[in-house]
């Protein structure tokens, strides 16, 4: 990588050591971890070119405010990349009902912070819908609309699980959207059965106000736009 880290004014004063590209890459960008002024940071150089990335420093802000992100420090548009705070912890393949509670905490969280952004359309994103999609997309249609501003790519390499705090990392994706979507994703990625979906649910909205059809429902949506997404996306980075 040829990029003088020095001529962000955040970086200036000290040099760059342990420049390291990360062992496990994801489908979006190319990651690597660096120390300065004996703190880590994480560079993170954009591949994907259909992403807003205003937005997404925007949401990562907004997020790090309410304590479930990492500190964004620099976006750089030109060179197609974003630094910020490295986040210490571990992923988690299986949660513990604890965990669940954690989630879903961080969750409420996330769904309170208020921004004015368009709904995307996730019916718009099929290139093609099986009847299984209709039938789902006709039940949500019938349902109350519950929009928040959602993370939308909730699988297990972005919650970083440390001791004294649960954070997202990656919001490329964030947008308003049904908190529905989100929980959907939770469930589906961690393979949730009913007794953890039971839990995931209780402890997002209480004891009453959740709607089990409509989480099924986003369930077929969720991994039916999976599947797509990785079909277009084969090769990982």
């Amino acid at each position: 990588m040829n990029i003088d880290l020095s001529k962000y004014s955040f970086f200036k004063d000290h040099s760059i050591e342990n420049l390291t590209l990360l062992e496990n890459q994801g489908y979006s960008n190319r990651n690597y971890k660096f120390t300065y002024n004996k703190s880590k940071y994480l560079l993170r150089m954009f591949l994907l070119e259909d992403r807003d990335r205003e937005l997404e420093y925007k949401v990562q802000t907004l997020a790090f405010e309410n304590g479930i992100a990492a500190k964004p420090i620099v976006l750089d548009l030109e060179n197609n990349l974003m630094i910020c705070d490295f986040l210490e912890g571990d992923h988690k393949e299986k949660l513990q009902t604890e965990d669940i509670k954690n989630i879903a905490y961080l969750l409420n969280v996330l769904h309170r912070i208020e921004i004015n952004h368009t709904t995307i359309d996730i019916e718009k994103e099929f290139k093609e819908k099986s009847q299984d999609v209709i039938e789902a997309f006709s039940y949500i249609d019938s349902c109350k609309k519950e929009i928040a501003l959602c993370h939308n790519d909730l699988n297990p390499k972005n919650f970083i699980f440390s001791n004294k705090s649960l954070k997202l990392i990656d919001w490329e994706f964030a947008a308003t959207n049904d908190i529905y979507f989100d929980l959907a994703s939770v469930s589906v990625e961690y393979n949730l059965d009913l007794r953890e979906e039971a839990y995931l649910l209780a402890f997002y909205f209480g004891i009453e106000g959740w709607n089990k059809k409509k989480l099924d429902a986003y369930k077929v949506i969720y991994k039916a736009l999976c599947k797509q997404w990785f079909k277009e996306n084969t090769e990982p980075i």
